[in-house]
């Protein structure tokens, strides 16, 4: 079964609330068997435009990954966010 993949991509606006989301997040990406594979680090943009802290996380399948994001323990971790960061995120399947 392919795995699920959410691809974020982040300006930290606020490090103190950006501090409490990841904290809500993580406890979040545990209960649904997420594992980080990036979490902030190095990056170089290549191509395009992108933004300063990069996240990858890998969920045993798509469906799990969706669910994650949907869930109420997320949707409460995301709202800690919204005045804390601007992000995108991607969900897709992969290998």
């Amino acid at each position: 079964m392919a795995k699920g993949y959410i691809i974020a991509s982040v300006n930290v606006t606020n490090p103190d609330a950006y501090a409490a989301y990841a904290k809500a997040a993580s406890a979040a990406v545990a209960k649904f068997g997420g594992t980080y594979l990036v979490r902030g680090g190095r990056s170089e943009t290549l191509e395009g435009t992108t933004r300063t802290r990069n996240v990858v996380l890998e969920f045993p399948d798509y469906q799990t990954a969706h669910d994650f994001y949907h869930s109420p323990d997320y949707t409460a971790a995301r709202a800690l966010r919204l005045n804390a960061a601007e992000a995108a995120f991607l969900l897709v399947e992969g290998a």
